[in-house]
């Protein structure tokens, strides 16, 4: 059994993720063209007829641009919560046949993986957090918070593998052109993870379980891949956290696809 898992695209730009095995799978959000998501699941060989579902995590526009064009097209039924569907349905044409309900913390069945939302704080109508369960493997999917709260972190610490948000430097936020009301709401705690808050909650729950750790979802305007990785690497070095080479880190691309990370059940 393999568990594929392979980011699209992750940033403040657009998020796109594909999860599958050897024989299907399925995206969680689809905030980049709908062409764009068929041709870099064609580079990974991967068909859309493949994709069994689409999972939406909230209502903001790099979580759902292509959604209705991807829906539209493909027929690939949609699964989010009923608050998130109010909310994207404002924007969105979405026919009813592609629509799936689901509810927060209650376990559904989707291409062969068991999967369960739950709630996370963030400034949208409702955002939700996915954990992934397939054979002896869970991963943990949590892109878009401001603090992890007790409910959030109950599922990050099944973990094997993480894709956590690692939005902005703070320096560069702060001394950045955004205006100050926008640099309150990225740093409040229902705006964005730093990379010093992702490092040190990082370091704190460390453990050899935690196999692969992928930042997502990195501001094009206030971070870099290495501003992220320095971060976590000077975190880990001063709390004395070896990887010994048992860990994979890696830091997810804004707009194009990471290399598939495959792992054995």
């Amino acid at each position: 059994m393999k568990f594929n898992f392979c980011s699209l695209s992750s940033g403040s730009s657009g998020n796109c993720y594909y999860i599958g095995n050897e024989f299907h799978g399925f995206l969680i959000d689809a905030g980049i063209s709908a062409g764009s998501v068929k041709k870099f699941l064609k580079r990974m060989n991967i068909s859309m007829q493949s994709i069994m579902g689409i999972l939406i995590t909230h209502n903001h526009s790099d979580h759902i641009k292509g959604l209705e064009v991807l829906t539209r097209k493909n027929h690939i039924p949609v699964f989010t919560t009923f608050n998130v569907w109010n909310s994207i349905l404002s924007n969105a044409v979405i026919t009813s046949d592609c629509r799936r309900d689901i509810k927060l913390k209650e376990r559904f069945h989707l291409a062969g993986f068991d999967i369960e939302a739950f709630p996370v704080c963030h400034d949208a109508p409702e955002t939700v957090g996915f954990h992934i369960s397939y054979g002896s493997k869970i991963m943990t999917v949590v892109t878009d918070l401001g603090h992890i709260c007790e409910t959030t972190a109950s599922y990050i610490i099944r973990s094997n593998i993480l894709v956590i948000e690692s939005n902005y430097d703070e320096n560069m936020l702060m001394t950045g052109k955004y205006p100050y009301f926008l640099k309150q709401r990225i740093h409040s705690d229902h705006g964005h993870l730093g990379n010093n808050q992702t490092s040190d909650y990082l370091a704190e729950i460390f453990s050899d379980k935690l196999s692969h750790i992928c930042l997502a979802h990195l501001s094009r305007n206030n971070n870099t891949p290495d501003l992220a990785m320095e971060s976590l690497k000077n975190t880990f070095s001063k709390r004395n956290i070896s990887l010994a080479g048992h860990q994979t880190i890696t830091v997810l691309n804004r707009s194009t696809p990471t290399e598939m990370i495959t792992i054995d059940c």
